[in-house]
């Protein structure tokens, strides 16, 4: 299973730096719960792709709800902050691990930056950014495909290198 990193498992019989004995431990528990969260991640980068090149209307409406209030403003940055913490603790059982670990922690900073900022100030940022975003969608979805791909990958990676 994607979670397992076979090579681990062998050595100390748990997931990664967890022994077999201490599978059920809260910790293996957040473990578990933190990958699925980078996958689901993933999943939805790579699934906004295919909307932007499906539905480019549907695409540029859900970009434009982005901190147009602050409901959707603190619902953004929780989001953001789930997946940042859920890098920093699912980046051990990662490919390159130090640089996804980083990735989150910058993400979580942002995110309770922006939290503690008034919401006005993302939705003027927003309101200046959405029109070059739109201009380039396409270019974006990209980039954001390009993320959701490398995050599967870092995942996986791990668990492919034991099994070839």
């Amino acid at each position: 299973m994607w979670w397992r990193n076979p090579g681990t498992a062998v050595r100390n019989g748990g997931v990664r730096g967890i022994p077999a004995e201490q599978d059920d431990h809260p910790d293996m528990t957040l473990h578990l719960l933190s990958g699925l969260v980078v996958v689901a991640s993933a999943t939805l980068f790579i699934a906004f792709t295919v909307l932007v090149f499906a539905k480019p209307a549907t695409a540029e409406r859900f970009l434009a709800g982005f901190a147009s209030s602050a409901r959707t403003h603190f619902a953004e940055q929780i989001f953001r902050v789930l997946l940042g913490g859920s890098l920093v603790i699912y980046s051990s059982a990662m490919w390159q691990t130090d640089i996804f670990q980083l990735f989150g922690w910058i993400i979580v900073v942002s995110s309770v930056t922006l939290m503690l900022f008034p919401w006005q100030w993302h939705h003027r940022l927003g309101k200046k950014i959405l029109p070059v975003m739109i201009q380039y969608m396409r270019l974006y979805a990209i980039c954001v495909f390009a993320l959701g791909a490398v995050l599967l990958c870092a995942v996986l990676a791990p668990q492919l290198k034991g099994a070839v």
